[in-house]
């Protein structure tokens, strides 16, 4: 996988096995369960830009907007039965009163098309009841448990967001930093979907309780797919 499959350009839908459960990967940053007809997404952070606006930090306010176009076209052309939205969805507990009126509507169409979960952030310990939905600390599916942070290791089967994993490689003498999925097979730590979320790399000292050691791959997200890179071959920041 040196090369990345021409710098992250293919197309083919790479498949994750999580405890035996196999998830397609999308470059979305998202995870599809095919056979429960489940989506599963971390880190929506709806109305980052306008908090950070409200404190004097310029941003363009459009990052929920974006992010809700992004969740539509994928919701679209899966058609789940069933959205897991794991945690840290909305930015704060204001987020709903700067919310623009047509992009909490699209939010409220979403959600009532299908069985929508919000799980429990830290960002959103309870979110809006406006939206449709059930609110969960976390939710168990067979062999896999979905929740926001991630918790030391063994935890096994967990699915999980908060951190933002990224991942740096070099390739042919070019460095390469992505969004990316983590997982050494027992667990799978979620990059975030928000269009502002950052990211927070892979070989960095928080992973150490979860991922111990360098026995686990970075899933990078590229335009078109999704490709592992053994963590011995990443960069660090």
């Amino acid at each position: 996988m040196l090369k990345l499959k021409r710098d992250i350009g293919a197309t083919a839908a790479p498949s994750l096995a999580v405890c035996g459960v196999a998830f397609d990967l999308l470059p979305e940053g998202a995870a599809w369960l095919a056979e429960e007809r489940l989506l599963v997404v971390a880190d929506l952070h709806f109305e980052k830009g306008s908090a950070f606006a409200a404190h004097g930090v310029a941003l363009p306010p459009y990052d929920t907007r974006a992010t809700i176009a992004r969740l539509e076209a994928l919701v679209a052309r899966l058609k789940p039965q069933t959205l897991v939205a794991l945690g840290d969805s909305f930015h704060d507990g204001e987020a709903e009163a700067r919310m623009d009126a047509e992009d909490a509507a699209r939010i409220a169409r979403l959600s009532r098309g299908l069985d929508w979960v919000w799980i429990a952030g830290n960002h959103d310990p309870e979110p809006p009841q406006g939206f449709g939905g059930v609110v969960m600390a976390e939710l168990h599916l067979g062999p896999l448990t979905f929740r926001h942070e991630p918790r030391s290791a063994p935890a096994t089967g967990e699915i999980s967001g908060h951190l933002h994993p990224c991942a740096a490689v070099r390739v042919r003498g070019r460095r390469l930093r992505r969004r990316c999925f983590a997982s050494d097979g027992t667990r799978m730590i979620m990059p975030a979907f928000g269009a502002y979320a950052g990211g927070l790399n892979v070989l960095d000292a928080a992973y150490d309780p979860l991922l111990p050691g360098l026995d686990f791959h970075a899933w990078m997200m590229g335009a078109r797919t999704v490709v592992p890179v053994a963590a011995h071959r990443l960069e660090s920041d």
